[in-house]
């Protein structure tokens, strides 16, 4: 329809930008085939030594050794900061001041301007289609996207850094919870949420949405209205529009106009069907009170969420992670992978994914196994938090076997800062946790403690409840880019702590239709360097979901342990790292350029054909499912270690493989928490 012809328009015109010639602070690359990335080979490198002289291609290959070696230190010391201060391990070598310091001297790195003046110049000689040619121009682009001219916009730089340390180490600090009959009862934002959508007492999800409120107040009281100010300073200093702009043009290869224009086709073809949904919703559920924030959730499916529960038990999470991704034939290559995957006080409060490792293949040609520390913020006890937490899982180990993958010279095309784009990398996560939502895959993976499989009924009340609104997931994503948009596009003076919550509030009505259950100023994307200006990368990869889901479905006819998936997705989207657009990557692997058609489709699909296609599935894999495959033991090809804070949960060296490692930690959960009740 006309709605996505704009779109693939839209996406037309910003690949068209990828092409353009190098400006400043932005260079280009090049999509190449779906053939199979290696090393180059002796051939080739013998091709490129009759082109130069032996000591300039010497010069080259020290040169792209050196950058590899020093940035590869640089990040290990900065991510292990990193990951100190967010999970608040102790010890004295944790601080903001030294997450500050390692972070300033990595980029730093990346932003001297003699290093960029090197590449150019060794571009100039070597053959534009040689191995060291694409080193050399990832190298150009990342360096293009931190080299600052301006040394008014490096202060402006340290001084966002600072403020926003102190920020995240106020609100990693702070007390949240609620008040329940009387009593003020602790909990972190992730519990506050997941009894917004659970808890049958209309009070308490009142109570625990408005403690979930109180996160905007703190921070808009905390520094977050001098960091707005702050990075928009830095931002114009640049040439850039605004923050907003200097992040997407940084991270995706065009700017914020060409961002918007496809946003807003989403946004404009999917607001009637929003309306739509509203309108019914309150009519099947008791009139406006039904679309309170504290309501909207629960009675879209709490009662579904809590009768579902029983069958995603979350000490089992960690074991269908495994089996789902072993039968998919995903491999981690090696890797090495730290989860801290429960909640507590003081822990960073969202889900992430980061490499200390970066996998590369070093000059010998051996192989750089990754490592990666991801977390989630499980609480066992609580209603829902079982699905919760594995959906959680199924991401960040997505983001995981995504960046273990990557199979290129240098650390720094499998690094997740930009140039990657934050659509390519959140299109591997969300594609492979999307798979937690089929029938096929709950048929199979969703079993209770006593080893009962979901039954149709569940899920077909699953889909009922759930189908006709899940436009309202697709509202609640878009509204964080659009209020990061309007934010930043304030004028300075204009920003204050009352008109962000009055900008935040407003962008609720206005994109999601009414309040959120989820605030605006509560996301926490919004507040780190990283993530913020980042979640219009979840609006793009879900795109590339729908459209990734299609091809499967078209070429093999299901996803749920296709042994296919792995070496698909490896080949097509994790090998090249950030070699190549987002772009290109969609339409090389689906064969059609992106747009939001597919998701669109589903969005209007009817819940009566839903039903008939999911009942198919599912009805497939259970007659799948009688062979008793349990003790058959999983190999990923690496080694994990969960993890609570500072303490070792279980470890497959120690507990010798991947299925005894998944038995220490279910006891574990099984023992921690029956006490806590």
């Amino acid at each position: 329809d006309a709605t996505m012809r704009i779109a693939a328009k839209a996406f037309l015109t910003s690949q068209a930008l990828l092409a353009l010639p190098k400006a400043a602070t932005v260079s280009s690359f090049s999509p190449s085939s779906l053939t199979a990335r290696r090393l180059p080979s002796a051939a080739l490198s013998a091709t490129e030594t009759k082109t130069m002289s032996g000591s300039s291609l010497a010069d080259v290959t020290n040169f792209i050794d050196s950058i590899n070696v020093s940035y590869e230190s640089l990040h290990l010391s900065y991510e292990r900061q990193f990951w100190g201060t967010k999970m608040s391990l102790s010890g004295i070598d944790y601080s903001t001041d030294e997450l500050t310091r390692t972070k300033g001297e990595m980029e730093a790195f990346l932003a001297d301007e003699s290093k960029l003046a090197q590449t150019r110049d060794f571009l100039k000689s070597v053959p534009a289609d040689s191995a060291h040619a694409k080193t050399l121009k990832m190298l150009e682009r990342t360096f293009g996207c931190y080299i600052m001219e301006s040394e008014e916009a490096k202060t402006l730089r340290a001084e966002a850094t600072k403020i926003e340390g102190q920020l995240e180490d106020a609100r990693n600090k702070l007390t949240l919870g609620a008040t329940i009959n009387g009593k003020f009862e602790e909990m972190s934002s992730v519990g506050l949420r997941n009894k917004v959508r659970v808890d049958p007492d209309e009070e308490v999800r009142k109570a625990c949405y408005e403690g979930l409120s109180k996160i905007g107040d703190f921070v808009t009281d905390n520094g977050f209205v001098e960091l707005v100010k702050v990075r928009n300073r830095m931002a114009k200093k640049l040439g850039f529009e605004d923050f907003y702009d200097y992040k997407v043009t940084n991270a995706e290869g065009f700017g914020k106009v060409a961002l918007f224009e496809i946003l807003d086709t989403l946004e404009e073809g999917t607001r009637p069907i929003m309306e739509a949904a509203r309108e019914l919703f309150a009519k099947e559920k008791g009139g406006d009170n039904a679309l309170e924030p504290w309501n909207l959730s629960f009675l879209m499916s709490g009662d579904v969420t809590r009768r579902m529960d029983p069958y995603f038990p979350f000490e089992k999470s960690v074991e269908q992670w495994g089996r789902s991704f072993s039968a998919m034939n995903i491999s981690y290559r090696g890797a090495t992978m730290d989860l801290d995957l429960l909640d507590r006080k003081g822990k960073y409060s969202n889900g992430f994914c980061h490499w200390p490792q970066p996998a590369w293949v070093k000059p010998d040609g051996s192989w750089q196994p990754s490592t990666t520390h991801f977390t989630s913020l499980a609480d066992p006890s609580a209603i829902g938090s079982g699905h919760t937490g594995l959906t959680t899982l199924m991401h960040e180990a997505g983001h995981a076997a995504h960046f273990a993958n990557v199979e290129m010279p240098s650390p720094l095309f499998s690094q997740e800062r930009s140039p990657t784009s934050v659509a390519y990398a959140e299109l591997q996560s969300m594609f492979l946790d999307s798979l937690v939502g089929d029938a096929d895959w709950m048929a199979k993976y969703a079993i209770s403690r006593e080893g009962e499989a979901i039954p149709w009924d569940l899920v077909a009340d699953q889909i009922k409840a759930t189908h006709p609104y899940k436009v309202f997931a697709l509202r609640g994503m878009i509204a964080v880019p659009y209020f990061e948009k309007a934010l930043y596009e304030m004028a300075e003076e204009d920003v204050t702590a009352e008109s962000i919550k009055a900008l935040a509030y407003k962008v609720e009505k206005d994109v999601q239709g009414g309040l959120s259950p989820r605030p605006l100023l509560s996301v926490p994307h919004i507040l780190s360097d990283e993530a913020s200006c980042y979640y219009h990368g979840y609006v793009l990869a879900e795109m590339g979901v729908h459209q990734t889901r299609d091809f499967f479905y078209g070429r093999d006819g299901f996803i749920s342990d296709n042994p296919k998936v792995g070496p698909t997705v490896t080949e097509a989207y994790w090998k090249p790292g950030n070699s190549e657009p987002f772009l290109s990557l969609v339409d090389n692997l689906t064969g059609a350029p992106l747009t939001g058609q597919a998701w669109v489709k589903e969005l209007k699909q009817s819940v009566d054909d839903v039903m008939k296609e999911e009942k198919v599935k599912y009805d497939a894999k259970r007659a799948e499912c009688t062979d008793d495959s349990s003790s058959e033991d999983i190999d990923l090809d690496m080694r994990i270690r969960i993890v609570d804070g500072d303490d070792v949960l279980a470890d497959t060296a120690k507990d010798g493989s991947f299925l005894a490692t998944c038995k220490v930690f279910e006891e574990y959960v099984q023992d921690r928490y029956a006490k806590k009740d």
